[in-house]
């Protein structure tokens, strides 16, 4: 269904963050989130009740790497102070997750049906923040070249839990020659909001992935000879916590359709 999407919709880059969100209130955007309001940061979602929202807290102040956290709400606020003007979590992201006791029931383009006053809402930084960034040193990932979303693995990598939260670390991957690779862990070094350097380079079995043809998450991408994978900690990480917890409910961004924020990534 999302590669019939992504060739039937235009791709469109909208420059403004507050005209990208008002898109999505709007309808008239659903593709992934890559490119969108170049120079600015890219969030994931998560939205858990309040009586699981501290443990999720310390669970990403444990793993920083998959989870820095850009802004928490207070319980039922649609908004988030400091992360994006006019913001409501509702409607403002191309594609939403609702998950039912662990499993994922529900893939909306608005969540204004499941609201509820007890959420609290966590926006964590991306990898899509830094991508402006390799594509101005001529490092422009392979996804955004193809059109499409951007590969994810579920790795062998164990986070630290906390509280009722754990699970596998998840890496998003871009390919590239040796020395580009080089050049690409200086750039994003200087992103650790959006989740800074890889974490791992070359053979994917080492860290537990059996086929980069073959992601848990997104689309795959085409290698080229001489080319090696480069995997960054994810923000999808949390949804695999989700998963493992099984709180009875919870909200998160679809894979790849991000909170554009108003946030300027760093010169």
């Amino acid at each position: 269904m999302q590669a019939a999407m992504l060739r039937l919709l235009p791709m469109t880059h909208i420059a403004d963050p507050r005209a990208f969100r008002l898109a999505c209130r709007e309808g008239r955007f659903a593709l992934p989130t890559h490119g969108q309001a170049p120079g600015c940061e890219q969030a994931n979602l998560v939205i858990l009740p309040r009586d699981w929202a501290d443990e999720f807290l310390r669970f990403c102040v444990r793993n920083p790497r998959p989870c820095p956290v850009l802004g928490v709400t207070e319980p039922g606020e649609v908004t988030m102070h400091g992360v994006a003007d006019g913001l409501d979590l509702r409607h403002d992201l191309p594609r939403y997750r609702i998950w039912r006791d662990g499993a994922m029931v529900e893939e909306p383009t608005s969540i204004a049906h499941a609201w509820r006053d007890d959420l609290v809402a966590f926006a964590l930084g991306c990898s899509f923040g830094f991508e402006s960034a390799l594509h101005a040193a001529g490092l422009t990932p392979r996804h955004m070249r193809t059109g499409s979303n951007v590969p994810m693995f579920r790795t062998n990598i164990a986070c630290t839990p906390a509280g009722r939260f754990h699970g596998p670390l998840v890496v998003s991957m871009r390919p590239y020659t040796a020395r580009e690779a080089i050049e690409a862990v200086q750039i994003t070094a200087r992103y650790p909001a959006s989740h800074g350097a890889p974490v791992h380079l070359g053979d994917p079995s080492l860290i537990g992935i059996a086929d980069v043809a073959r992601p848990d998450y997104g689309d795959a991408v085409p290698m080229e000879p001489g080319e090696m994978p480069v995997f960054w900690a994810c923000g999808v990480t949390p949804q695999a916590a989700i998963a493992a917890a099984r709180p009875p409910f919870a909200i998160t961004h679809a894979p790849g359709f991000m909170l554009v924020t108003d946030r300027r990534l760093p010169g």
